[in-house]
């Protein structure tokens, strides 16, 4: 929540969001001018970290629409239910409009007192997710039919206006949010090569919610993936896997090889070896005694536990090395995959997922480990590739900040052969939504458990994790997550005191 205090705006907070493709949220209950001017600038950031600035006087322009209307509906439930009227009633409905307008402006300091003392919010919601800006207006009024159909009315008239003056000009009910503003908003969405098609308003019957999708521009998305594959395909720190994995991998397939040949297949690896007997050792497998037998090890993590171990083994060994940088990604990965291993055996009981929970939690951030392992050469490389194809310097910029990293992760994990779930795990940890059904319960865990870590460590705010994951996982407050995430917290530093981290 927003105080006049904190208005500030913070860039880093903001570029975190953009490349990490994680929404920034704004609440505040009264909207004042302070509120409004603050946002305008941090629309302003957002788009310009987008690199969409052109856009900036049309979406402030949309976004403050659309926060006005907000407070007006907030406004109306305050003034209809101290008049005693029902807003579902046509009757009362009709009464109360008639002097909505002049009671509330007269008195609108009263109204909006009482708006925050009920709670009433306005919320926005900015995103930068799969080439589009997605721009959420929500209020915790629930929107009645009577205004859904007003409002598509307003959406369908503004339809035959050939231009803003045009529609000025005309003389239309602006009584309720819903008026002239909005047919102009609709106007200046065509003004950017849109259509009313982009923008919706529904009502989930405890918030309305009114979304603009923007497109970006179509050269930014197809040269971040041209240069997404560039880089996977040049990296030269990145050949096949170590032989020694595939053939244990090869083993693993052919139903003839016995348990004990894929043991003794390890055990050429003494690193690979002291990583399964510390995974067999840890909380995950809850064995009554310390295990330190290859064979019996490989008999209780099962084929495809180890299965998934060689892919985590495997691309630490591929890509780890002892940078500051290096050593924060993979602590976060490590925290990640310890919380989606609890979510999953906690929330789903469903040992099958496991072990995919815990790899995928590993393995989530590679396209961003592939940039802190990345040498010189590569870069130079890379650059050099953007210059010959007219890409402008911030997309090589925006790569190695962080944005896209989920798809370059992706492209990693199939030029190695991981099975699709890792896949998918990697490539839609900051979209569950967009996974393919099959693979949500993990991705969920993965995305959740991610943002639980970013969240613990301030770089996320409560408001930036996804309510429906949240819900997804029965969790339905804040109060709910603090006390989920500390004892998580509490497991993961209680099993890197008794196991260490491999290095």
């Amino acid at each position: 929540m927003i105080s006049s205090q904190e208005l500030v705006v913070d860039e880093e907070k903001i570029k975190k969001a953009v490349q990490s493709e994680i929404p920034l949220t704004i609440t505040t209950f009264t909207l004042p001018h302070e509120i409004e001017l603050y946002i305008a600038q941090v629309v302003e950031v957002f788009l310009k970290l987008a690199d969409q600035e052109k856009l900036k006087p049309y979406i402030v322009y949309c976004v403050q629409e659309l926060m006005v209307n907000a407070k007006k509906a907030n406004t109306k439930r305050v003034y209809f239910a101290e008049r005693g009227l029902d807003l579902e009633k046509p009757d009362d409905y009709e009464l109360g409009m008639a002097r909505f307008k002049e009671d509330t402006l007269g008195n609108i300091a009263h109204y909006l007192r009482r708006q925050k003392e009920l709670g009433l919010y306005i919320k926005l919601i900015l995103q930068s997710k799969k080439n589009t800006i997605y721009i959420e207006v929500r209020n915790n009024a629930a929107i009645t039919k009577r205004e859904l159909i007003r409002i598509h009315d307003k959406i369908a008239r503004s339809r035959q206006y050939e231009n803003l003056e045009e529609a000025m000009f005309q003389v239309l009910d602006d009584s309720e949010g819903a008026g002239l503003g909005l047919v102009i908003m609709i106007l200046m969405l065509n003004k950017m090569g849109l259509n009313e098609d982009c923008f919706d308003i529904l009502g989930t019957g405890k918030e309305t919610i009114a979304r603009l999708a923007v497109p970006l521009q179509k050269a930014r998305a197809e040269n971040l993936s041209i240069l997404s594959q560039t880089i996977v395909h040049n990296v030269n720190s990145l050949p096949p896997f170590p032989e020694n994995i595939i053939q244990a991998q090869r083993m693993m397939d052919d139903p003839k090889v016995e348990m004990a040949h894929i043991a003794r297949q390890i055990s050429k690896d003494p690193a690979l070896t002291a990583d399964l007997l510390k995974a067999v050792n840890s909380v995950q497998y809850m064995v009554s005694k310390r295990v330190d037998n290859i064979a019996e090890a490989v008999k209780i993590m099962g084929i495809q536990g180890i299965k998934n171990m060689l892919f985590s083994y495997g691309t630490q060994k591929m890509l780890r090395s002892n940078t500051l940088e290096q050593k924060r990604l993979w602590e976060h990965s490590y925290r990640t995959a310890f919380y989606a291993y609890n979510l999953i055996k906690n929330f789903r009981r469903d040992r099958n997922l496991l072990d995919d929970a815990y790899v995928s939690g590993i393995l989530h951030d590679i396209g961003k480990i592939v940039f802190s392992n990345a040498h010189p050469e590569l870069l130079n490389k890379i650059r050099d590739f953007c210059v010959e194809k007219n890409m402008p310097q911030t997309t090589l910029e925006d790569l190695t900040a962080g944005m896209n990293h989920a798809e370059i992760g992706a492209l990693v994990a199939e030029k190695w052969n991981f099975p699709e779930r890792l896949v998918c795990a990697i490539r839609f940890h900051h979209n569950p939504e967009a996974s393919p059904g099959e693979y949500k319960d993990l991705v969920s865990a993965v995305y959740l458990a991610d943002m639980l870590g970013e969240y613990e460590k301030n770089a996320a705010a409560y408001e930036q994790i996804n309510p429906a994951a949240l819900e997804d996982f029965g969790i339905r407050s804040k109060k709910q997550t603090d006390s989920l995430l500390e004892q998580l917290s509490q497991g993961f530093n209680r099993e890197n005191q008794a196991h260490g981290r491999a290095e």
